[in-house]
Parts: C-alpha cells; sequence; structure tokens
C-alpha cells in the first residue's frame, strides 16, 4: 500500500469557514442519540456528480474488479455466475470480459465494472454487498492518478489482496518517453520550419 502521507489532501471543511457553528441539540433516534442538523433544503452535488477530480465522462468515475483465485473451481464457477448475473441486471453498466488469469496490476483473476453516475454506485454497491459471496472486491475511482486511486483511495469489500504496483511505475515511465519523444519531434519540427523561413 502506497504511504498516506505522500498525498496531499483538500481541507474537509473548505468552503465553510464562513458558516454559523452546527448546534450541539441531539434527539433521540431509537435506542441512542444523534445530532440535529440543520435542513437546508439542497442536497449536496455528491448525489448528481462524482466530486472532483473523480471523471464524470465515458471513462466511467468507478471501477470495481471483483476477483476469484482461478486455481479455485468453486470460486471460478461463483465468479462467473456473478458476472453472468451482473450483465442480466446491470445491463446499463459497462462489464468487462472474464480473465481466467491475472491481467495488469492484478494478482489473481478478476472481471471489471464501470460505473457512470452516483446512483449507479449506491445501487451496485449495496447489491455487491450481499451478491459478492466469498468474492473480494476492489473500488477505485478514475482520476488522473493512476496509482493512488488504486491505493490510497481504494476500497476494499472482503479480504484485501497486494497489488503489483510496478505496473504504474512502467506506465510512468512510458508515459515520460513518450513524451520525450513527442517533444522532440516538436522540437525538429520548429527547427525545420525556422531553417525553411531562413530559405524563404
Amino acid at each position: 500500500m502506497t504511504d498516506p502521507a505522500h498525498f496531499t489532501y483538500p481541507f474537509p471543511l473548505e468552503g465553510y469557514a464562513d458558516k454559523l457553528p452546527i448546534s450541539d441539540e441531539m434527539r433521540k433516534e431509537g435506542n441512542a442519540l444523534c445530532y440535529v442538523n440543520e435542513q437546508t433544503g439542497i442536497l449536496s452535488q455528491a448525489y448528481e456528480t462524482f466530486t472532483t477530480p473523480i471523471t464524470n465522462g465515458p471513462r466511467g468515475g468507478f471501477d470495481f474488479h471483483i476477483y476469484h483465485f482461478q486455481g479455485n473451481p468453486e470460486q471460478s464457477t461463483y465468479a462467473r455466475a456473478l458476472w453472468e448475473r451482473i450483465r442480466r441486471e446491470f445491463p446499463e453498466l459497462r462489464i468487462y470480459r472474464f480473465f481466467e488469469k491475472p491481467i495488469g496490476p492484478h494478482p489473481v483473476a478478476m472481471f471489471e465494472v464501470n460505473l457512470f453516475s452516483p446512483a449507479q454506485f449506491g445501487a451496485f454497491i449495496s447489491w455487491l454487498v450481499i451478491h459478492r459471496g466469498p468474492l473480494s472486491v476492489l473500488i477505485h475511482p478514475n482520476t488522473e492518478e493512476e496509482e493512488r486511486d488504486h491505493t490510497q483511495r481504494a476500497t476494499w469489500m472482503g479480504e484485501r489482496l497486494p497489488l503489483d504496483l510496478t505496473v504504474f511505475k512502467r506506465m510512468r515511465e512510458g508515459k515520460a518517453a513518450m513524451d520525450v519523444k513527442v517533444n522532440r519531434g516538436q522540437n525538429e519540427a520548429v527547427a525545420a520550419a525556422a531553417k525553411g523561413d531562413g530559405n524563404a
């Protein structure tokens, strides 16, 4: 797991500094006391769109990676049945192929489901809590920070499995190498254009 101290975080009360203090009034709910919160009549935007920097576009805001141990026939059978059930019950979600072996940073076989709205997230996670059976699930947001999404921002259902984080290092190195090639190409194009201007 990546060390949480390596990241920065927005302050939770950002945007609320000028608000009046919240009430300490409490009421009894069942056998416990809970705070009485001032009702504003305005719901949080988080009910409608994913919180920034989570994508709200075609990539999907959240990925659910549902794992099974490929050498365990009972788990594989359960996972394949769950994959089919999700495809039937949630056809509006993006559901990828059923992998029979590890892929990318994932240490065991899995399949992936993408969600596109907070409503889908709420419905699917509550359904999956009941139906995931013996399987572990990695839930992560999609932002511009792949490694952080898979580690510090990740949530697990069931047992946490160790990811191969070297995949993200290779991705960064590949992107850096591509950036160098693009910059070199742009510099060569500028030099050629300048040379052409000098000959005109």
